[in-house]
């Protein structure tokens, strides 16, 4: 959504699947040798491409099952 210079610093605001933010703690320390930081803000629900529902059905079956 947009890049704010803060001095040598730089905000990025962007609207990103909650599903993508699960391993950016991680990658975020390794790409700011733990300098950088985030936080999340829910936005909005939306509906899920298939291929992501069909995962996550596929998901809740296997488990169902156990």
């Amino acid at each position: 959504m947009g890049v704010e210079q803060m001095g040598r610093k730089q905000a990025i605001q962007a609207n990103v699947p909650l599903a993508e933010m699960l391993r950016y703690s991680i990658d975020l320390k390794s790409m700011t040798s733990a300098r950088g930081n985030f936080t999340m803000e829910f936005s909005h629900y939306e509906v899920a491409p298939d291929d992501v529902a069909q995962k996550v059905i596929a998901a809740s079956k296997t488990e169902e099952e156990e």
